[in-house]
Parts: C-alpha cells; sequence; structure tokens
C-alpha cells in the first residue's frame, strides 16, 4: 500500500513537472499569439527578382530568327494591406516598384548596333493575391498563394514613333500576369517575417512591332512575354 501511494505520488509530480514545462515552452515559442485574428493587417516587402522572356517565332522572311536573353538580377519594394477572408484564406493588395536590366541578343543579325538590345525597365507592379495557410504550429505556418496582377511599364518607349531602325525596343506598357508561389510565415516577438518564393508569368504579347511590317527584329517573334521568379521578403 505504501510502495502504491509512493507510486501514485511520484507519478502526479512528474505529470506536474511536465505539464508547466510544456506550458513554458509554449509561452517561449507561441510568439503573437492574436496576429492571425486581425481582420485587416498592413505591412511591407523587399525582394528580388530575375526576369526573362519567353519567347515563340513564326513564320517570316528570317526563317532562321533566334533571340537571346541575358539577364540581370532585379529588385523588389513594396506595401502589404491583407484582408482576413476565413482562418486560412487572405486576400492580400501588395502594390509596389519593380525594376531590373536584360540584355537582347538578335542572333540572326550581324552587326552589333542591330544585333544587341539593352532594356532597362521600372514597373508599377499591382498584384491581387490570394494566400491559402496551413493551421498554425507554433511559431511557423506554410502556405501557397495564387494570383493576378497589372503592370506598368514605365520604360516601355510605348508612345516613341522612333523603333529598332533607329535603335529603340518597344514594349507594352499595360501588362498582365499571374504568379503563383509558396512560403512561411515565422512569428517572432514583435512581427511576422515571411519569405516567399514566385513564379510570374506574363499573359500577353509585350513586345511593341515595329512600323515595317517585314522588320528583323519584331516580324518573326510571336511569343514575347515575361516570366519570372520573385524572391520576397515580408515583414507585418
Amino acid at each position: 500500500m505504501k510502495k502504491a501511494i509512493i507510486f501514485i505520488f511520484i507519478l502526479f509530480t512528474v505529470h506536474s513537472s511536465y505539464s508547466q514545462f510544456i506550458k513554458k515552452i509554449r509561452r517561449n515559442v507561441d510568439n503573437l499569439p492574436t496576429f492571425d485574428e486581425r481582420k485587416i493587417h498592413f505591412g511591407f516587402y523587399l525582394g528580388l527578382n530575375n526576369n526573362d522572356f519567353k519567347i515563340n517565332y513564326r513564320q517570316s522572311n528570317f526563317p532562321n530568327a533566334s533571340v537571346t536573353v541575358q539577364t540581370t538580377p532585379g529588385f523588389n519594394v513594396g506595401l502589404i494591406a491583407d484582408l482576413r477572408l476565413h482562418k486560412n484564406v487572405n486576400l492580400r493588395f501588395e502594390p509596389g516598384l519593380m525594376s531590373n536590366s536584360k540584355k537582347l541578343i538578335f542572333n540572326h543579325l550581324q552587326t552589333a548596333r542591330d544585333s544587341v538590345r539593352d532594356i532597362t525597365s521600372t514597373y508599377l507592379h499591382l498584384p491581387f493575391i490570394l494566400k491559402f495557410s496551413t493551421d498554425r504550429w507554433n511559431n511557423v505556418r506554410p502556405y501557397v498563394l495564387a494570383g493576378v496582377s497589372y503592370d506598368h511599364n514605365f520604360s516601355s518607349n510605348e508612345r516613341n514613333s522612333d523603333d529598332n531602325f533607329s535603335g529603340e525596343f518597344r514594349m507594352k506598357t499595360a501588362n498582365f500576369m499571374y504568379e503563383v508561389g509558396i512560403g512561411i510565415d515565422i512569428y517572432l516577438n514583435f512581427f511576422k517575417f515571411s519569405p516567399s518564393i514566385r513564379g510570374v508569368f506574363a499573359m500577353n504579347r509585350e513586345i511593341l512591332d515595329d512600323n515595317n511590317p517585314n522588320s528583323p527584329w519584331t516580324a518573326p517573334i510571336n511569343v514575347f512575354s515575361t516570366r519570372g521568379v520573385f524572391l520576397s521578403f515580408a515583414f507585418e
């Protein structure tokens, strides 16, 4: 009987100590416990991008047409407005600026002046994103996202009457994209940090045809649309 009482006492003590230990751990790891209960919250993001072009060709007077794209990483910066639709679904508006540069090499043209076009672009990026999150596990919460965006290209040259025959490469100012990605929310003591990676793809043809329909720069090109990767770091 005495041994049974001692055993029960030890078991109760261990259970009580374990419960206190778990509570202490949870207090230490569950940062911002009510953060996701907010209907609306705001933040900002910084990031890097690497944008390429998807190029497909069409029948023309230049059957051997070939264009090479050389990319240089750029940067993104913007704001975040987040609306909670459901405990696992959020609608986000993330207006920002995006800048990058690319070099197009028209391999079927002979001279350096004709064959190379440098493109430095600055975009106003206006995406609407649906964010689908898992349930929170301690201080982390993985998610996937998908959405559409409008990009305004400030460096498009669309209104320029000069074209490639004058050394000016022209693109469309208004472009529409879709994007998909994955990321993870990390809850810190005073804010939420969210790294994510996204693929961004244009839905329209971005190149503006030259005035001459037999232009060696634009006549062979059918599809010319952005495809890129964004690495984003959000602070909310």
